[in-house]
């Protein structure tokens, strides 16, 4: 991947943390935000991967389809 590539994938990335509110609601803690993708990556790694996905993806375009407005990200 060449190196603009990857700059504009992290930028894409760092604005989906941002759109999950993960920011505020961990009180910008770094660790936090870490362990969270640490889990959701050894989530993917067991046995319900394809159905956490699933959940995931419905939920993602969920909240893009609602413009990711207020309480979008907090609904199940």
């Amino acid at each position: 991947m060449k190196r603009r590539e990857r700059t504009r994938q992290l930028i894409e990335l760092g604005g989906l943390i941002a759109k999950a509110d993960l920011i505020e609601l961990t009180g910008d803690d770094r660790a936090v935000i870490l362990g969270l993708l640490v889990e959701a990556a050894a989530t993917l790694r067991g046995e319900a991967r394809e159905q956490q996905l699933l959940l995931w993806r419905r939920r993602g375009r969920r909240a893009f389809d609602s413009d990711l407005s207020g309480d979008a990200m907090s609904k199940p």
